[in-house]
């Protein structure tokens, strides 16, 4: 099989690297790219969110599948536009992206198939807003723009004033979504799906903002996998919001081929609750699955492709991965772009080793390992492995001070609180 894949940053990356040990490829493309994707599959120089380019270089290079992990080139129409000119694709078409897009039809969907989710109002005014809040005082909640979000801005708070001066810059995006807040642990369900069924990557658990305590909102700044839970709680994930949603886009006709990402918390009874739909891979889970999956990726797009997905059996390698997020100074909020990447050895940039971290490129440009700079806010995932987490902690801090520039910063927790005490 001849693939492309749409996209250029540390998830496309991981995905690329994924595809790159399949037995049934023939050849690999990516668009756009970056210094790391070069060295396994061939870098194209075109948007990938142009429906025209990238249907030009599928006749180009006589594709047989189209990749589409990441959100922009969904949102730009690029499923649609090459399935109605005959080229198989991988992601959500136009009518199933109001699962991520719109926030309220995501919940009333929840609502109508019996899914747990936050409690929650849609305001859409400002005066609105601070009407409800006036009312509720010193209560805590997320705000949330209710339309498409770069990195899942939002801000979790009881104090109403800062709630109220975030949601001046959310409603010029459109309404705001106000949730109560869910304490618990943070899970993130990756899940492959086609018209009958899915087929569940393991458990992620992701850490989303800059720091340990009352962080600013990122795109993710770690991941740890998988996550074990007893089977009661296995039980209730799958019985309560895997199947129920799976049935829900069945009925509701928004079923798609592609991936269907969940992010749930785990509250305090156990329970799990939906917090969001995206129809995409996530960045960091997704570098932290893909090293431990054996499944060859080409073989589930088969099924997929024949709707059998369902038949599939998950097959890991043993052990677990911390994935640590190196970012640029002042990220989130306006990362400093440019600043020089010291020259990275490349038998770690890419991942020759299975002994050393998985190593997944971001945001950074240049032609080699020696001229690379900055160019956005997440710029490395390093991934240790391990035979527990405990040791994929270990690997993965080890390796970090080898990933430098002027300004770079990661945080420093990711994996402690499922790390074994004491461990021998």
């Amino acid at each position: 099989m001849r693939v492309l894949i749409l996209g250029s940053g540390a998830k496309d990356h991981a995905i690329a690297w994924w595809f790159s040990q399949s037995s049934y490829l023939a050849e690999l493309f990516i668009a756009p790219g970056n210094v790391a994707t070069g060295r396994f599959a061939t870098n194209l120089d075109i948007d990938p969110s142009d429906p025209v380019e990238v249907y030009e270089e599928c006749l180009e290079h006589a594709i047989d599948f189209v990749f589409v992990g990441t959100e922009a080139p969904l949102f730009t129409g690029v499923i649609d536009y090459l399935n109605e000119r005959g080229i198989a694709t991988f992601g959500a078409p136009k009518r199933a992206l109001k699962l991520e897009a719109d926030r309220n039809f995501a919940r009333a969907f929840t609502d109508r198939h019996n899914i747990p989710t936050p409690r929650r109002n849609l305001f859409e005014t400002k005066e609105a807003l601070e009407r409800f809040l006036s009312r509720h005082k010193g209560e805590h909640f997320v705000l949330k723009s209710n339309t498409l979000a770069p990195s899942r801005i939002m801000l979790d708070s009881s104090d109403s004033d800062a709630l109220l001066a975030f949601a001046d810059r959310l409603f010029q995006r459109g309404p705001v979504l106000l949730e109560e807040h869910i304490k618990g642990v943070h899970l993130t369900a990756t899940i492959l799906v086609d018209n009958n069924g899915y087929f569940a990557l393991p458990l992620t658990s992701d850490y989303m903002s800059s720091r340990e305590e009352e962080g600013l909102p990122t795109g993710g700044m770690g991941s740890v996998c998988p996550i074990t839970m007893n089977d009661t709680i296995r039980e209730s994930a799958r019985e309560l919001v895997i199947e129920p949603t799976i049935y829900g886009m069945k009925v509701e006709k928004l079923s798609y081929k592609g991936v269907l990402t969940i992010s749930i918390i785990l509250n305090d009874e156990n329970i799990p609750i939906v917090v969001d739909y995206h129809v995409r891979f996530n960045d960091p889970a997704t570098q932290a699955l893909v090293p431990l999956v054996r499944n060859d990726i080409i073989q589930l797009l088969a099924a997929m492709k024949e709707d059998r997905l369902s038949e599939e059996r998950l097959s890991l390698r043993e052990g677990s991965t911390v994935a640590v997020v190196v970012a640029s100074e002042n990220y989130p909020l306006s990362p400093i772009v440019g600043r020089k990447v010291e020259p990275i050895n490349p038998i770690l940039l890419y991942n020759t080793l299975s002994s050393l971290p998985c190593v997944f490129t971001g945001a950074v440009k240049g032609e080699s390992v020696d001229d690379l700079v900055t160019s956005g806010g997440r710029c490395f995932t390093v991934v240790g492995r391990g035979r527990t987490i405990n040791e994929a902690n270990a690997q993965a801090y080890r390796y970090l001070p080898l990933f430098r520039f002027e300004g770079c910063w990661h945080r420093e927790d990711i994996g402690n609180a499922f790390m074994i005490q004491n461990e021998n």
